[in-house]
């Protein structure tokens, strides 16, 4: 009787620890109305690691009068767990689509928490692509640096497709959602969703707000990006990191543009002196240090990869 006793309670621990791990997202996954039926999580201002559990990117959803579209399903399976929660507090339709602004980690790993429930993923035409390039690096990387919160996780790719200059229209029940993929720009594979019912645009991190914008394509193709982006006529968007901006949206991609600007006109004036690439991450972009949370993480990094371009103009 005793050997049995100890079985069971040894049963139940076994058991509660797995519950527990796949719960590690107990707590609040708070939520924000940005418009009517659109709803996103703001992500943490910092890297990924443990504490904020890769729960940096902003993610969401949109509701129709048929079913509801996810935007960007966070930076984990566990993540992901957590917002299909805080979906279903909300509202019990379908899930028929899954959107991803761009292969990023801290926007799509968090796809496979909806693996089952019917949708259809959707993105950039290069995004598969791009994880595919990436897979075996991000694999093992976010292990590292999440831990426990990587279980789960799996590589899920968009099987709707959407090109350059070739945007597609899907319809949530009475909710039309425009679709556009980008000329490569914060990366090769960038994707807005615009709602056309309430003129809230769903920017990825075509936007950064607070935060310094992280190169990882060509700053020539996101300046003209958005200023495609800042022609729309919108009543909110929001960004892929960072609060949802309101009547003052033009503002935020301002601040964006003259980060880029900026930048690029004194690598150029150091490219024209036959400068170097060393001397151009020691001096560039120093003005705009004031001006946003990890300054010093990216902004070396931003010089590097643009220098890289324009020196080739």
């Amino acid at each position: 009787m005793k050997n049995k006793t100890k079985a069971y309670i040894t049963g139940i621990s076994v058991l509660f620890s797995a519950i527990m791990a796949l719960n590690v997202y107990a707590d609040d996954y708070p939520l924000k109305q940005v418009s009517e039926g659109i709803y996103y999580h703001q992500g943490a201002q910092e890297d990924a690691d443990q504490h904020n559990k890769g729960e940096i990117a902003n993610t969401g959803f949109i509701m129709g009068d048929k079913c509801i579209a996810v935007v960007d399903s966070g930076g984990s399976y566990l993540e992901g767990k957590a917002l299909l929660g805080a979906i279903r507090e909300k509202s019990d339709l379908p899930i028929c689509y899954v959107i991803n602004t761009h292969a990023h980690p801290d926007h799509f790993l968090g796809n496979a928490a909806f693996k089952d429930t019917g949708a259809t993923f959707i993105g950039n035409a290069k995004m598969p692509a791009a994880i595919e390039a990436r897979k075996s690096f991000y694999e093992t990387r976010f292990q590292e640096i999440l831990g426990k919160y990587f279980k789960g996780t799996e590589f899920i790719e968009p099987t709707l497709l959407v090109s350059v200059d070739k945007p597609i229209t899907i319809d949530l029940g009475d909710r039309e959602l425009v679709l556009n993929s980008y000329p490569t720009s914060h990366t090769d594979n960038d994707l807005t969703v615009l709602d056309k019912k309430t003129k809230t645009l769903w920017a990825g991190d075509l936007l950064f707000v607070k935060r310094i914008p992280a190169l990882d394509g060509s700053i020539n193709g996101w300046l003209a990006t958005i200023k495609k982006l800042e022609a729309m006529k919108l009543n909110a968007v929001i960004p892929g990191h960072g609060p949802a901006q309101y009547k003052d949206w033009h503002q935020a991609f301002d601040a964006e543009e003259h980060y880029f600007l900026t930048i690029r006109e004194q690598i150029r004036a150091i490219i024209n002196d036959m400068g170097t690439i060393t001397e151009a991450t020691d001096s560039v972009g120093l003005s705009e240090k004031g001006k946003w949370l990890l300054f010093d993480d990216y902004n070396k990094r931003n010089v590097t990869a643009a220098f890289t371009e324009l020196e080739w103009e």
